[in-house]
């Protein structure tokens, strides 16, 4: 599965916790982030991390435009809810995670059972929706 992170600057350190307590899921997956939230799991977790623009460049547009291409299995986004840019950017990705039925979690409490349901299997229905390409 692709997962996409995203996290606001107070909430970076947070998911870098999160993804250090479930490194061992995420690592049978393809994880993709924004520069910073990227860079701060790749080096605490040292699982491979697909970078792309900060939030504030247009890193939140690139993902955005992968869930549009439904390139993207599972979104988890710690958002602040204080920060400015929180309605522009929570309701990009939840409107386009909602259109192309991705799953989608703004919180850490979501974030764990969709992880652990990813675990479990619950989420393979994805790779029927957005099958994998298989390399030859």
């Amino acid at each position: 599965m692709n997962i996409a992170l995203i996290a606001h600057n107070n909430k970076q350190e947070l998911m870098v916790q999160f993804c250090i307590a479930y490194c061992g899921i995420f690592a049978s997956h393809t994880l993709c982030a924004t520069s910073p939230t990227a860079q701060l799991v790749s080096e605490a977790t040292g699982m491979k991390v697909e970078k792309y623009l900060s939030r504030n460049q247009g890193g939140v547009q690139q993902i955005a435009a992968r869930i549009a291409y439904n390139e993207i299995d599972l979104v988890l986004f710690f958002a602040d809810p204080q920060s400015p840019e929180y309605i522009e950017d929570m309701g990009l990705i939840a409107r386009l995670c909602d259109q192309y039925s991705i799953p989608f979690a703004s919180n850490v409490a979501t974030a764990e059972v969709l992880i652990l349901g990813l675990q479990r299997g619950d989420l393979a229905w994805r790779d029927i929706v957005n099958p994998k390409k298989k390399s030859r």
